[in-house]
């Protein structure tokens, strides 16, 4: 099957700050700042029903959208990260790694815009184009059944679009060799949602499908796991959430691999750049980490002072203050900077299709802690405050809010 791989060229610096987006229904109150002072807005409308999902996109309010016309060469500056800076962090085989591979990213509703703005992505950033006979480099849109047709309704204003733009974006940018589905189910309902993720398994035929978006915990959350997000074999990955120290679902499931967000700098040292968690001691913005109250321990994680499943497993850049650059015509006008573990979800997923197909009847999940010396150790910052500490501050080894910590290449992706 094919997989989404990309192969970066140029990259620009991100500074601090944040674009505007829209919200999903209705308009949503707006972060103040995050931990270092950029102003944010969620895309997606939270929700309070366990059984609605919200996305997981922090758009930066202090970068207007530009269209693709107004870069002369093509490639956007000062919007974020690009392919080549994110490869380069994290040392990936994005230009040799990944072909005959496909990543699946599952959102709610459609965005009629999303195959043209991949390919503009693609473009800007000197990213092979689509190879229809192969299929590297292409983006196909499925209905959360898996067929190419019957599309949902359009996203509308709900933010969703702009889920989807960064989310294919990231597998692009990540892994340009692969190619990549966009699973768009009829809403954000866990039943939509995870069957597009069943979908992508079991009708597609997909090992490595991302989740970008989350809701509360609840004790319905073990049969969820069962009707939608156990499948050995195949990595399923989930953001941790925007909210700061805190379990959301489908992240906290024992049977995915939960992404918790860094804040991504580059730094005058040998490996060129320098992670913390993101978010602050104070609460607020920040990835979610923490201990589930509903799902049993998996038996790769031996904390002892959880004795549930402990978010997350690793991590990847998610603070807005140093977003990513993404193409969006349908909700945002062009090139805007975003943040958010819906940015670390994806680029987590396509490691796992850069290191290789899954071993049949594990879950990949496990496949860090069998290697945890193969991460950038992330041991400085916070994302709020607790009584046990490693839940929601950065240590030497094993936290909470970045796990195991960052890629370095694939060495800690293999089974």
């Amino acid at each position: 099957m094919f997989r989404l791989v990309h192969k970066s060229v140029l990259a620009t610096m991100a500074g601090v700050a944040a674009a505007g987006m829209l919200l999903a229904s209705s308009p949503v109150t707006a972060f103040a700042s995050n931990a270092t002072g950029s102003s944010v807005r969620r895309a997606c409308a939270p929700s309070a029903d366990a059984n609605v999902m919200s996305c997981f996109v922090l758009v930066r309010t202090d970068r207007t959208a530009r269209p693709a016309s107004q870069f002369r060469f093509g490639t956007p500056t000062g919007y974020g990260y690009g392919p080549s800076q994110l490869q380069n962090a994290y040392l990936l085989p994005s230009s040799t790694a990944g072909a005959g591979e496909s990543v699946a990213v599952v959102d709610a509703y459609d965005d009629p815009n999303a195959v043209s703005d991949f390919n503009t992505y693609r473009s800007s950033w000197g990213l092979p184009a689509c190879n229809s006979t192969t299929g590297a480099g292409c983006l196909t849109k499925v209905n959360q059944n898996g067929k190419a047709n019957h599309f949902p309704s359009p996203s509308g204003s709900t933010g969703w679009a702009t889920e989807e733009s960064l989310d294919v974006d990231m597998v692009a940018a990540i892994c340009p060799l692969c190619h990549v589905y966009l699973v768009e189910a009829n809403g954000p309902s866990v039943k939509s949602l995870g069957t597009g993720v069943d979908s992508a398994v079991t009708v597609l035929g997909v090992n490595f499908v991302s989740n970008s978006y989350g809701g509360s915990q609840s004790s319905s959350d073990p049969s969820f796991d069962s009707a939608y997000y156990n499948h050995a074999g195949s990595a399923i990955v989930a953001s941790a959430g925007d909210s700061g120290f805190g379990v959301s679902y489908p992240a906290a499931s024992q049977f995915v691999v939960s992404v918790g967000g860094t804040s991504l700098s580059q730094a005058s040292n040998a490996r060129g750049w320098t992670e913390t968690v993101w978010g602050s001691a104070g609460g607020g913005e920040g990835t979610g980490s923490g201990c589930s109250r509903y799902e049993a321990k998996p038996t790769w994680q031996t904390h002892p002072a959880c004795s549930h499943r402990i978010d997350n497993d690793v991590s990847a850049v998610a603070a807005p203050n140093t977003g990513v650059a993404v193409y969006d015509t349908y909700d945002q006008g062009g090139w805007f900077e975003v943040g958010g573990t819906s940015v670390s979800s994806p680029i987590i997923a396509s490691v796992y299709a850069l290191a290789g197909t899954p071993t049949a009847g594990t879950y990949p999940a496990s496949y860090l802690y069998a290697h945890s010396g193969d991460f950038n150790d992330v041991t400085v910052g916070a994302n709020g405050t607790c009584s046990k500490a490693f839940l929601c501050q950065a240590e030497k080894g094993y936290d909470g809010p970045t796990g195991l910590g960052t890629p370095i290449g694939t060495a800690g992706f293999i089974g």
